[in-house]
């Protein structure tokens, strides 16, 4: 069964990244069947030969973007790949050129404030406060997707504390978001990353972390 023909396709404008996004369904395919079957379409191999790890290459741990085993790309370099789950909705990335990483999170009214400041740099928080309560639980959301998924995007590095990264805010800077503060463990790539927002059916933000 191609679960790609039950899901939307996007690409994303001037990077080669291709999103299939799955919301609403009764039964949505598991994150693996998702970017199986993206890369699948993208790569022309059958989803069941595509080989996925999600184990850290560096450390061995769960964490960080998907590592594709199998197939390459034509260049024969790895592909770069991601997946993210939020309840009914499930989020697939992939491409050749540029590493990215995937972050949905719910978008919830009150996280808390001891929440909010491990998570916001102070400049965000200060954004955030001037919001109305109807908006503030959906740009907090995707603050928190962006930075998720840029972590993905990194993968193994030294700990970050996201309070100590200040973004663009969702809603002012038309759904593609950049770092404005930085860390030195990102030394100068951070000028380089892009955040694409998605949008998802449901009280969720999905946002797509591009490096280059």
């Amino acid at each position: 069964m191609d679960v790609t023909t039950e899901g939307e396709l996007l690409e994303l404008e001037g990077t080669g990244v291709r999103v299939l996004v799955f919301a609403g369904a009764r039964r949505p395919p598991s994150a693996d069947a998702a970017l199986r079957g993206l890369l699948a379409m993208s790569s022309g191999v059958p989803a069941e030969d595509v080989e996925l790890e999600h184990a850290c290459p560096t450390c061995g741990a769960r964490h960080g973007r998907v590592s594709v085993g199998y197939p390459m790309t034509p260049s024969g370099a790895p592909w770069y790949a991601d997946v993210a789950v939020c309840g009914d909705a499930v989020v697939a990335a992939a491409a050749t050129r540029h590493p990215l990483g995937i972050g949905m999170e719910p978008a919830t009214l009150d996280a808390g404030d001891a929440i909010d400041e491990a998570a916001f740099h102070a400049d965000e928080r200060a954004a955030l406060d001037e919001l109305d309560a109807s908006r503030r639980a959906l740009v907090r959301a995707t603050l928190w997707a962006r930075k998720t998924a840029l972590l993905r995007a990194a993968g193994h590095t030294d700990f970050i504390e996201p309070s100590r990264l200040a973004l663009t805010i969702p809603g002012e800077d038309g759904g593609v978001g950049r770092m404005v503060r930085s860390v030195p463990e990102f030394g100068s790539v951070w000028r380089e990353v892009a955040f694409h927002d998605l949008r998802v059916p449901g009280k969720r933000a999905a946002s797509v972390a591009v490096i280059g």
